[in-house]
């Protein structure tokens, strides 16, 4: 379908397509899922608490649906110039769907996170909107672009800061309600959140160096290909740091710590893999690999200690 006719397509019918190739939702629901549901069932099980209710869940997974769309969409902002310029097959640039509505879209999310927020308790919205003020600065590069773009270890750390502000929001959801102090230990699975958006970031963002693009900026174009991995192994190790921890002050230092060192070993692997060709197939498994270790990641302390009970 040409550019043309996409164009006269319905609106709903452009959105689709929109959303299978920039927000697929095949890929993202289930990942948001564990994602939000850990971090609820994570928090409970530091404090030795029953699991909240249903509705609780249902509030953490669409909340941060609804901000990592418009993660998505203020990247669509951040990135027009670069995409008009560099990457006009973008559904943006190519015409599908207008920025304008992309962004407008964004900003409606906001009324059911927001009501589903306050719903649980009114001092929740406080959480959601420290993660849609820093998303807002993020998107305007805290001001100083250029500053930032030169440093592109600054810029990964100043936006990777808001996972651990997504990751208090879902875990808020359970203890908030519940007496309104954050369990002991929950800044293990925050620390593990942050590395872990630095893992996925590098996984996007290290790419083989025939796939590298002019005007479009990755780590293994800024860093070069072996610093950038080494930077995604750091990221790795920081992030099973914090799974182990996690672990420990769940009880189940040596369950979560064996899943979670297996899983690291795995992803070492295709590190290695990549390093040694560095291809469009082999970047792909970086990719995917980076994505199943932060799903391990989250899926593990909070199944571990119901499996450690099943099997006790």
């Amino acid at each position: 379908m040409n550019g043309a006719s996409e164009k006269d397509l319905p609106f709903l019918r452009r959105l689709w397509i929109y959303q299978s190739e920039r927000f697929p939702l095949i890929q993202t629901i289930p990942l948001l899922a564990a994602f939000s549901a850990s971090s609820v069932t994570v928090s409970a099980a530091l404090a030795e608490r029953d699991l909240p209710s249903l509705s609780i869940y249902i509030t953490a997974f669409l909340c941060v649906f609804v901000v990592f769309f418009q993660m998505r969409a203020m990247d669509e902002v951040k990135d027009f110039e670069t995409d008009r310029l560099h990457r006009p097959e973008r559904a943006v640039p190519r015409g599908l769907v207008s920025l304008r509505n992309i962004v407008l879209l964004a900003a409606a999310a906001c009324v059911p996170a927001f009501v589903a927020s306050y719903l649980v308790t009114p001092t929740l919205v406080l959480f959601v909107a420290a993660v849609w003020l820093w998303l807002a600065l993020m998107t305007k590069e805290f001001f100083v672009p250029r500053f930032l773009h030169a440093s592109p270890a600054l810029y990964l750390i100043s936006h990777m800061a808001i996972m651990p502000l997504i990751d208090l929001f879902l875990t808020a959801c359970e203890w908030l309600p519940r007496g309104g102090s954050a369990p002991i230990g929950i800044w293990t699975f925050l620390w593990m959140s942050f590395c872990n958006g630095c893992v996925i970031e590098f996984g996007r963002k290290i790419w083989a160096p025939q796939n590298e693009r002019p005007g479009v900026e990755t780590y293994s174009s800024s860093w070069g290909l072996r610093p950038s991995l080494a930077a995604l192994a750091l990221a790795l190790l920081g992030g099973l740091f914090g799974l182990v921890t996690c672990g420990f002050y769940l009880q189940q230092t040596w369950l979560v710590g064996t899943v979670g060192g297996i899983a690291a070993l795995a992803c070492a692997g295709v590190v290695v893999s990549f390093l040694k060709s560095p291809n469009t197939s082999t970047q792909k498994r970086l990719e995917t690999a980076s994505g199943l270790w932060v799903l391990i990641c989250y899926l593990t302390p909070a199944i571990a200690p119901f499996a450690a009970r099943m099997f006790s």
